[in-house]
């Protein structure tokens, strides 16, 4: 294998998983030691630069970030349900706990630059789109059909799981830097907007339609049957204040989740969720899987829907096809009827949430935006472009129902593209991440942070009393960490960030670093092809998705090899090192957004 070249940012970054899985890129273990220290505003700030919604995020978030934890990895073989550090929850402290932020935010820009950038739909996309070019002079105009900035965050997300002042808030810091929202104006024709000579325009709108079922019953029993996305939307703005007692919510994912818990909150005491898929294969996350099932909501798995039933025009069952699933070579599943009669679920309502859909007859099919497949834009992936390149597209309406952290990003890469391309700059060129390592050593065998591996397992933020009632759409149910709380989780992370950096010229092949190793992740070896090389090492490095650390060959022209996977970043190789050949750096990574930095140096010249 070649040396592993740790100029490249990538090396590193991959390396702190965390961050590496986040699609915005959060730096996951600087805000976790900033919580620790007690520095919830700082905390705040390292998310609100990167992922723009800390509040909101810390709530609702699908927690890419979290499946990807070290913690679970290095816990695997010592507790029967390992579980990583609550990254999410965390976020969450930082917002509850950071006080008044708003002297620290940017401010409105003191010239406008000319330009005007026109935002259809005030979703976390689009507000992202604004939040990266307001301060940079740019005329932003968001324009959303509802009254308030938020999109499907304040619609569809429902009280008890996001307060609406958390909404209002982080979307006020946003309209508070010079951003022009105009509510209660639905945008029908891009034909117009295009006519009014935007610079640039950003399509946010989202993924606005619920996916319907077109059974044998379906238009007699009507009335009692309803969209997930639309009902949800009903709720927030108060035209639904009830359901009937019997409700099946149909679909697996986190909207049938807010479906079914909405409903047991409005009335319905027998509240059944029915899916196609087996419990597993749910596309809801498995927390909201589990408060669904704390709030006596039973899944009934690998039932596939066949009829509603009705009578005098009043719906009063459904009847489902029990299946099984079957899966070829590949890996694609097929769902097979086991054979057994059809079941009959009786109810009052039905709440169907088996997908979204994206929506676009306000976009008009001459205006020069090329349609693809499933009648969707034709969006560039590394510039969100449409064929016209002045519009583009981010969030659910650029490649179909996400969430939240994945818009955040889209807007963030919109922001770039629309900057570069008024600029005159090369949209494909994207800038480079800002990279610092910085070495953490305080003495001869001392490090600056705190490298102790708690033993502690996962703590569990309480839910309130009050929610448990299950009586009101408005009360909390998650109370968040208090801050002993917080700090104990904190202390769980790994510090993935603190790299070990190794140093051939000072190593004298001495192994001491391999003899104090807790997970066996070091080796000193003659190199080889990868494949052969993972299985040479003092323990074989089978997670082939993390890299090798491999040096350039040394004195015996060994090489050392060192497991990035299972690494503890404890730093016993660097104290137990008697020549200082391992040093503990902090690495750093930031996105680097809209603006002079990330343009070319001529352009950037020229803006100075």
């Amino acid at each position: 294998m070649e040396p592993t070249d740790i100029r490249n940012p990538d090396v590193f970054h991959k390396v702190v998983d965390c961050q590496w899985a986040c699609p915005a890129h959060t730096p996951v273990p600087e805000y976790i030691r900033l919580i620790a220290a007690g520095r919830y505003a700082d905390a705040y700030m390292v998310n609100w630069h990167s992922n723009v919604f800390p509040g909101i995020l810390g709530r609702t978030c699908d927690r890419p970030c979290e499946p990807a934890c070290r913690r679970v990895r290095v816990e695997e073989n010592n507790g029967e349900k390992p579980e990583p550090v609550a990254i999410c929850r965390l976020k969450r402290v930082a917002a509850d706990h950071k006080g008044d932020v708003r002297p620290r935010m940017p401010k409105p820009a003191a010239r406008p630059n000319g330009r005007r950038i026109a935002c259809v739909g005030a979703g976390p996309a689009s507000l992202t789109v604004a939040r990266d070019l307001a301060p940079l002079g740019y005329h932003v105009t968001v324009y959303d059909a509802d009254p308030k900035a938020g999109g499907f965050m304040r619609t569809q997300v429902p009280r008890f799981r996001l307060p609406e002042e958390v909404i209002d808030e982080e979307c006020g810091y946003i309209l508070d830097l010079g951003v022009e929202f105009i509510g209660n104006h639905r945008i029908d024709s891009m034909r117009d907007l295009l006519a009014q000579g935007f610079d640039a325009i950003f399509v946010g709108s989202g993924a606005p339609r619920g996916r319907d079922l077109d059974l044998p019953g379906r238009q007699e029993a009507s009335g009692q049957i309803h969209v997930g996305l639309d009902w949800l939307a009903n709720v927030y703005f108060e035209h639904v204040k009830s359901i009937g007692k019997r409700v099946l919510v149909l679909g697996g994912g986190n909207t049938a989740m807010d479906c079914c818990r909405s409903a047991r909150r409005l009335g319905g005491s027998d509240v059944k969720v029915i899916v196609r898929s087996g419990f597993d294969e749910m596309k809801a996350s498995p927390w909201e899987k589990e408060d669904a099932m704390e709030e006596g909501i039973p899944i009934l798995d690998y039932r596939v829907p066949k009829t509603f039933v009705h009578a005098s025009g009043r719906l009063t069952g459904m009847t489902f096809e029990r299946v099984r699933a079957e899966y070829d070579d590949k890996g694609r599943r097929k769902l097979i009827p086991t054979g057994e009669p059809d079941e009959f679920h009786p109810c009052d309502e039905v709440l169907i949430a088996v997908g979204q859909e994206n929506a676009f007859p306000w976009i008009e099919r001459d205006v020069g935006i090329e349609f693809g497949e499933w009648d969707m834009p034709v969006v560039d992936e590394a510039t969100y472009q449409s064929s016209l390149p002045h519009v583009l597209f981010g969030g659910d309406a650029a490649f179909g129902p996400k969430n939240i952290i994945w818009a955040v990003a889209h807007g963030h890469g919109a922001a770039i593209s629309i900057d570069k391309l008024l600029n005159g700059d090369d949209v494909r060129e994207r800038p480079d991440p800002f990279v610092r390592l910085q070495s953490q050593k305080m003495g001869i065998h001392e490090w600056s942070y705190d490298n102790a591996v708690s033993p502690d397992e996962r703590y569990v933020v309480p839910w309130s009393e009050a929610a448990r009632k299950l009586d009101s759409m408005s009360t909390e149910v998650e109370l968040g960490f208090d801050p002993a709380t917080a700090w104990k989780e904190t202390q769980r992370c790994l510090n993935c960030d603190v790299q070990t950096v190794f140093d051939r010229d000072k190593c004298i092949e001495c192994d001491a670093c391999v003899d104090i190793c807790p997970t066996d992740c070091i080796t000193f070896t003659f190199n080889g092809e990868e494949d052969v090389l993972r299985t040479r090492l003092t323990a074989p490095a089978l997670n082939t998705q993390q890299d090798l650390y491999v040096s350039a060959p040394l004195k015996t022209q060994r090489v050392m090899v060192k497991d990035e996977d299972v690494c503890l970043h404890c730093s016993l190789c660097a104290e137990r090192c008697p020549t200082g050949a391992w040093d503990m750096q902090k690495f750093l990574l930031q996105e680097v957004y809209a603006g002079p930095g990330c343009r070319s140096k001529p352009a950037a010249k020229e803006a100075a």
